[in-house]
């Protein structure tokens, strides 16, 4: 019997939505040669991550075993299986494989960050396959929200693997590759061990639409509007933009692209090829002399982000460009949780203007990239796999994945991050626990969840901040008074008068209080001044602040 194995272990994206990372290895155990599956990033809120930029996938157990690496393979080039690509590569220092457009896109990541960009390996669809150590990887093209995504088939010593990497049963998807029932069976035929899938509209009722739908909805809506039309979508759905760019068209006006993203995905469609007729644009500048009535603006910030085109133009004015009443706002895209803030925001921003905001409520002007319920029930039907394993998605997706596998006679494995699943034999087990979690990019920093960066920064967030400054002299007596700068806080409380004096009146008086013995400790002091302050802080205004005390001493 042989004392090798093969592992999968999700490090992101199983239990969450977001921060996609998956490993497969095969060998002894401890010393299988590994494979990466994306590499991707989640995005931060001002609840849970103030300030910072990216939230990374941690890891610090691929990191240990970079010797064990063959490769990163990467399924597409949406930002959640992407985005950490050039983040990790020097801990990483393994070559990444992807087709050519999400090269293009992993090509400008890793020149942004001074890294080569040969790191970075075009490899084509199936059957073309990449033999990285003792596996055989093959990218097969499927229909996703973005051009070339594909699924991998994973071919090991123990047998076939699908990773479907995200994806919706799409045989009319306008840009990009049709899904092929006919090339599944095909790959399927002689036997998958795991299909490791896609769990997010898991609780989607009704079959996927195609993409091919929403274009004459989109397209009477354009026609119909009499001022400035401005529509926003997710810049890496391709498809979409180009369906907004032909309706515009269609309806007579001229196309302007605005935001950073939207250009950036559209060139790489074009210089790969995934991406031709797409209408012909206008600067900004340009479309300052065409009447208003006569423009279509596609812009960034689908999902409300601050800096967007979208909140910007919500704000006033962008590029030169300004929205005024009677003009048409719409929004071509799904609101992911979490975002119905920002998204809330902009369109009441637009609304003051008297801008007439079209959303998806109705269903007409946007359609999902990923495979609802029965999609998902075809697609284990075709493959017909040993075992189906749920990942992209929240624990309460792949629960439900995984019931919806069992109710058709197939056996299903809830694995989370960090739970590394053995598929040897004819019966998958738990091996092992693995610890995961994730890690801050703040700034040009990458900070761990331990480190207290965001802990502390959510602390002062909530309570303020007061700092208290102390000298003594040289003879170890308070030189002076104690006083205090507040950030964040009430600038009065109970007793009327100014927190700051009533906080260095206190102050004055503990410290007088303390004595000698206690004037020359300075961990006691610190600590003394500390509670005095949060006691006072806590009377007059009913908060505890964060506090910092410096003592400085004569020598």
């Amino acid at each position: 019997m042989s004392n090798e194995r093969l592992i999968y272990l999700p490090l992101g994206g199983a239990g969450e939505i977001g921060m996609n990372a998956y490993v497969y290895g095969y060998g002894r155990p401890g010393k299988e040669r590994l494979i990466v599956v994306d590499m991707g990033v989640a995005f931060p809120d001002m609840d849970g991550s103030p300030g910072v930029d990216l939230i990374l996938p941690d890891i610090a157990w691929l990191a240990e075993r970079r010797h064990q690496i063959e490769a990163v393979f990467i399924t597409h080039a949406h930002e959640d299986h992407v985005g950490a690509v050039a983040h990790t590569y020097e801990a990483l220092q393994a070559p990444v494989y992807a087709r050519a457009f999400t090269s293009n896109i992993a090509r400008r990541k890793m020149q942004e960050h001074g890294y080569p960009e040969n790191a970075i390996r075009t490899v084509g669809a199936w059957p073309e396959v990449t033999t990285a150590g003792p596996f055989k990887v093959g990218f097969l093209p499927m229909s996703h929200s973005i051009p070339e995504s594909s699924s991998l088939i994973i071919d090991s010593p123990e047998g076939r693997v699908i990773h479907t990497g995200d994806f919706k049963l799409d045989e009319t998807p306008l840009v990009g590759e049709p899904f092929d029932p006919d090339l599944w069976a095909e790959v399927s035929r002689d036997g998958v061990k795991a299909l490791i899938c896609d769990s997010t509209n898991v609780f989607s009722p009704d079959p996927g639409r195609s993409e091919a739908s929403v274009g004459p909805e989109i397209t009477k809506l354009v026609k119909s509007a009499k001022g400035m039309v401005v529509a926003t979508t997710f810049a890496s759905n391709v498809a979409r933009v180009k369906t907004l760019a032909e309706a515009g068209e269609a309806a007579g006006r001229s196309i302007v692209l605005m935001g950073r993203a939207m250009k950036r995905m559209v060139e790489a469609a074009v210089e790969t090829g995934v991406l031709t007729g797409f209408p012909p644009v206008v600067s900004p500048e340009a479309a300052q002399d065409i009447q208003r009535e006569n423009l279509m603006l596609l812009v960034t910030g689908s999902q409300g982000e601050r800096r967007a085109a979208s909140a910007q133009l919500a704000r006033g004015k962008y590029q030169g460009m300004q929205l005024k009443e009677g003009d048409l706002f719409l929004f071509s895209s799904k609101t992911i949780p979490g975002n119905e803030k920002g998204v809330i925001r902009i369109i009441n921003q637009f609304s003051e203007l008297g801008v007439d905001v079209v959303d998806d409520s109705t269903g007409r002007y946007h359609v999902s990239g990923h495979a609802n319920r029965p999609d998902l029930e075809r697609l284990t039907a075709i493959v017909k796999p040993q075992v189906v394993i749920p990942m992209h998605g929240e624990h309460r997706h792949l629960r439900e994945h995984v019931k919806l596998a069992d109710a058709n006679g197939m056996t299903g494995v809830l694995a989370v991050n960090g739970m590394m699943i053995d598929l040897s034999g004819n019966q998958p087990k738990v091996a092992e626990y693995v610890e995961t979690g994730r890690t801050y990019l703040d700034g040009t920093v990458q900070i761990g969840a331990l480190d207290g960066v965001v802990r502390d920064r959510i602390r002062m967030a909530l309570n303020g901040h007061v700092l208290v400054t102390l000298i003594m002299d040289d003879e170890d007596q308070p030189l002076g008074e104690p006083w205090c700068e507040v950030m964040g806080l009430a600038e009065t409380g109970r007793s009327r008068a100014p927190l700051v004096d009533v906080l260095e009146e206190d102050l004055s008086q503990w410290v007088n209080r303390a004595g000698r013995k206690i004037w020359r400790d300075d961990e006691k002091l610190n600590e003394g001044l500390r509670r005095a302050v949060r006691q006072t802080a806590q009377d007059e205004i009913g908060k505890k602040p964060e506090v910092t005390v410096v003592v400085s001493r004569l020598s």
